[in-house]
């Protein structure tokens, strides 16, 4: 494996591993207030044209990376729509929807 590719393998590890606390983070609290909607159908719209240009490159760590992002910032923007009305509980901890009494 010749250097560049070995470079680009390893930051795509370390690009993915840094998505991860995000991605559990929002996946387990359901909360994701602190994110703009405009940001994630930007960034979703953004990654869907880019990925005629990543695609067209030949297969590489480029590939797995955009992937990571593709699926990263598509979770992101479903989530937001899905718990967009979820905010945490009175303890902090389980959420409740928004307008009705936590349990």
């Amino acid at each position: 494996m010749n250097l560049p590719v070995l470079a680009g393998t390893f930051s795509t590890v370390l690009f993915a591993l840094g998505m991860l606390p995000m991605l559990l983070k929002a996946a387990r609290t359901k909360d994701l207030a602190s994110y703009s909607l405009s940001n994630l159908v930007l960034s979703n719209v953004a990654n869907a044209v880019h990925s005629v240009y990543v695609f067209h490159l030949p297969a590489g760590p480029i590939w797995l990376l955009h992937a990571v992002y593709v699926v990263a910032s598509a979770l992101m923007l479903v989530w937001w729509l899905r718990y967009r009305n979820v905010r945490p509980g009175p303890d902090g901890g389980r959420p409740g929807i928004s307008g009705a009494p936590a349990n």
